[in-house]
């Protein structure tokens, strides 16, 4: 079966690296990078790379078109074309572009096609929507849902405290992006940043959280009067990027500098990125926790999942690479075996609806070191 895996980043890569361990998968890899596509080839020689601008959708098309099934991890600005252009050349696709626009305009297009598109189909978006949505499925009411998620460096070095475990202009946007929430039943949208609170992790300690845009498709697909997503960090990384945002650092309007116009947002990435850049051998950690409550049997009850995974030294990919491009992979696996066929744009809360797919999915992210662990509770 032949395999075409679009952006050889920091995910992309070993989800590529992941893929092409079964036999029976031809994995390509393509990408603008000459550099990325050196490295990856270096890495994994068994692998096709294809150097290409998939800006270009016509590009995307042709590229697509010799493939079984499709990984989109381009950047999220393009990966709404990138995913029209994909199901407009009719090839499934597992998605984890993670783009702003609403995925489900595209449902249609899908049906027409007769694909099977999985979006946001990550760590978080992603399993916390399969949990979700598979929990959803087994009560009798869901009251509410709330996901806490991170992704962090072990070791903690000033100023940042932080570093980019996926591209970092998406991680700015969960600074600028106004967050939604579903709180007693209505849609409410809140500045990012807001709403900070402290909570203790064990084995890695307290962390701050605050208002993130995560919850994406769940405020549509989930029937509960509350439903909320919060961004983990070190304590102190919610001020310092709000100095910045208000600042105006975070803006792409340009202004004008002795007769140049910049975008303020440009040069903070200039300057920004290379100290977030994760370092060779350097340990990253993710974090996530998702509580639903509701009931069932006439009992009100909690289910709390919780996940700690580390950079893996032996394959030498970082946490947030494997909890987010592994959940891809295991879900393109799930395509490939033919346990999900549904046609059309299903974000993850639906492919969570089939217990064998969940399974699939937990089992296949066990074999690869991620352990989802739950908890269920009477209240």
């Amino acid at each position: 079966m032949k395999v075409i895996v679009l952006g050889a980043g920091l995910v992309g890569g070993p989800m590529a690296a992941d893929l092409a361990r079964d036999e029976e998968f031809k994995v390509t890899v393509a990408d603008i990078s000459e550099e990325a596509l050196a490295s990856l080839s270096a890495a994994q020689p068994w692998l096709t790379t294809v150097r290409a601008d998939l800006s270009d959708t016509a590009k995307v098309r042709e590229l697509v078109a010799g493939h079984d099934l499709v990984l989109n991890a381009v950047p999220g600005f393009m990966g709404y074309q990138t995913l029209k252009a994909i199901i407009e050349a009719g090839r499934n696709v597992v998605d984890i572009a993670f783009f702003p626009e609403n995925c489900l305009e595209l449902d249609a297009l899908a049906k027409e096609k007769g694909v099977t598109a999985i979006v946001d189909c990550g760590v978080a978006p992603g399993m916390s929507n399969v949990l979700i949505g598979h929990v959803d499925n087994l009560l009798d009411r869901t009251e509410s849902a709330l996901i806490y998620v991170g992704g962090l460096p072990e070791v903690r070095e000033w100023p940042f405290e932080y570093r980019a475990v996926f591209s970092p202009i998406d991680v700015i946007e969960e600074y600028t992006r106004p967050a939604r929430y579903v709180e007693n039943g209505k849609l409410v949208v809140r500045e990012a940043l807001s709403e900070p609170e402290l909570l203790n992790f064990p084995g890695i300690g307290t962390l701050e959280a605050f208002n993130s845009d995560g919850l994406r498709t769940l405020a549509e697909t989930i029937d509960a009067p509350n439903l909320k997503e919060k961004t983990l960090r070190y304590q102190g990384h919610i001020e310092k990027m709000a100095v910045l945002r208000e600042l105006g650092l975070f803006s792409e309007e340009p202004v004008e500098v002795k007769g140049v116009q910049v975008r303020p947002i440009d040069l903070t990435a200039k300057l920004m990125f290379p100290q977030w850049e994760m370092k060779p051998g350097e340990v990253d950690i993710t974090v996530m926790q998702v509580i639903i409550e509701g009931e069932r049997g006439g009992k009100r009850v909690r289910y709390t999942y919780d996940l700690l995974d580390r950079y893996d030294p032996a394959t030498n990919v970082h946490s947030m690479a494997r909890t987010t491009g592994y959940t891809a992979t295991v879900a393109l696996r799930m395509l490939a075996a033919g346990l999900y066929a549904e046609k059309g744009v299903s974000p993850p809360e639906f492919v969570g609806r089939h217990e064998a797919c969940v399974d699939f999915l937990l089992k296949g992210l066990e074999e690869r070191g991620i352990i989802y662990r739950l908890n269920i509770e009477e209240m």
